[in-house]
């Protein structure tokens, strides 16, 4: 839910020793080193309110180098603008990196950014009947296609017994789904993100089910292959994720500053977005990417490929790139 939203989705989100640890990130700044870094331009895809906004609020935008944000609402787009080199890093979760790779776009994960799994439900209107997804049977259920929200409401008809031909899907993007549920042209919306909190806040839709313990909570961080054979290059992309992580680090301790920073860039009341923030069930984390990593998404590409919307065979592990993997790990040592 990147989210997102998303929406986001996101796929979500420490204590006094969390920040601690977030102080000590950052390895040496790259303006202190040596080498000019003044002339690159690292193109960042963000959603509205996230890398921009948390960089900016924590004060980690004095970038020794130029970055260029592009705004997009959902992980699909972002991993098809770096495929058709119009950005060079952005986040999803591994569900839009999974249709990426199956079509065979330029794309290579750099990084996994652990989040939270509390900001993805099922929705029904509010005075709906339904008391399980069975019940959903034979009804109009929106989503939002090649995203956790299509994923997870696979498996929450699984669970109860049902398929994908159990129901009328309605593929939708996050603003349009948002219009059907507020004008009552669906029976469900698999959605994720602060379209949950305005539609429960306005009476509109209630939770029928979270996809808290469906989701793995990995999302990935993609870079555009064509610039990572470059060391100027990847010396940016892991300071700038450093960044990142350190923003999220500090504040996931003060959510309250986070959620004044935030309200007025998505244009979501403060109080929902601080109710969201506080209700998640873990922080983000940015990391380098682990063998496990593609396990659990490769487990993912297994069940669309088995739903019919993959083809069988398909194999993630070699758009998995080491590049900033060094930087990553050795995240004390400097570059």
């Amino acid at each position: 839910m990147l989210l997102s939203s998303p929406p986001l989705k996101r796929r979500h989100f420490l204590g006094l020793t969390s920040a601690v640890a977030g102080a000590s990130f950052l390895p040496r700044p790259l303006a202190a080193q040596t080498k000019d870094f003044s002339q690159i331009t690292l193109r960042a895809a963000t959603f509205r309110g996230a890398d921009q906004t948390l960089l900016k609020e924590t004060g980690l935008d004095d970038f020794p180098y130029k970055v260029s944000f592009s705004e997009f609402n959902s992980g699909n787009i972002i991993a098809q603008a770096i495929n058709a080199d119009a950005v060079d890093i952005g986040g999803w979760s591994e569900i839009p990196m999974v249709f990426a790779a199956t079509s065979g776009a330029r794309i290579s994960i750099v990084a996994t950014l652990e989040g939270p799994t509390t900001d993805q439900v099922l929705l029904v209107p509010e005075h709906s009947t339904a008391t399980s997804v069975k019940d959903l049977k034979g009804k109009r259920i929106g989503y939002i296609k090649a995203t956790t929200a299509h994923y997870f409401l696979i498996k929450m008809l699984e669970q109860q017994g049902l398929s994908w031909h159990d129901i009328t899907p309605v593929a939708l993007g996050v603003s349009e789904g948002l219009t059907a549920m507020k004008s009552g042209s669906l029976d469900g919306w698999a959605t994720y993100g602060y379209a949950i909190q305005m539609l429960e806040a306005d009476k509109t839709a209630r939770i029928l089910q979270s996809a808290e313990h469906i989701l793995s909570g990995h999302y990935f961080i993609g870079a555009n292959p064509l610039r990572l054979t470059d060391p100027s290059f990847c010396a940016v992309a892991a300071d700038y994720l450093r960044r990142v992580n350190k923003a999220y680090s500090i504040l996931s301790n003060d959510k309250p500053r986070w959620a004044h920073a935030v309200s007025p860039v998505i244009q979501v009341p403060e109080p929902l977005v601080l109710n969201y923030l506080q209700n998640q069930n873990r922080s983000y984390h940015l990391r380098a990417w682990r063998k496990a990593d593609i396990t659990s998404a490769q487990d993912i590409a297994n069940t669309f490929a088995q739903n019919g919307f993959l083809p069988e065979g398909t194999e993630l592990e070699p758009i998995f790139s080491p590049a900033l993997s060094d930087a990553l790990d050795h995240q004390r040592s400097g570059l």
